[in-house]
């Protein structure tokens, strides 16, 4: 068994490159490869500014909304047994999945008013700031 020796030549293999064929190297100094560069460049500024928009957080915001939803349904698909409910003077008998949901739309309710009395709150303090 013989070793190959390090210091000989590969001999040069006609047809495409293995590994996958590039392009050959464009000279930095080429005026149409400055401008594309330039052109890249001033793009890769625009979409940066346009990258974050109130239009794209409400898009992701309605998509992650649309799969909560669908989440939920499945969830209350999936548990259609009826369950007794008491609260203080109420009995009720609701699906599990149903009285699950009453129970999350009543704290997002809750959420809801703490936040518009926080929002009605600054929105005061900042007109008494103003005067």
């Amino acid at each position: 068994m013989t070793t190959p020796d390090p210091q000989q030549q590969q001999p040069p293999v006609d047809g495409p490159d293995p590994i996958g064929s590039s392009p050959p190297p464009v000279p930095e100094t080429d005026p149409d490869h400055q401008a594309l560069m330039a052109e890249r460049d001033a793009l890769r500024t625009r979409v940066k500014k346009v990258e974050h928009t109130r239009t794209r957080a409400t898009y992701f915001g309605v998509v992650i909304g649309a799969i909560v939803t669908i989440l939920l349904l499945v969830f209350i698909l999936q548990n259609l047994e009826s369950q007794r409910i008491m609260l203080i003077f109420w009995e009720v008998n609701l699906p599990l999945g149903v009285s699950l949901l009453i129970a999350a739309i009543a704290g997002a309710l809750i959420v809801a008013a703490v936040g518009g009395l926080r929002m009605l709150q600054m929105s005061r303090a900042l007109r008494k700031a103003r005067n």
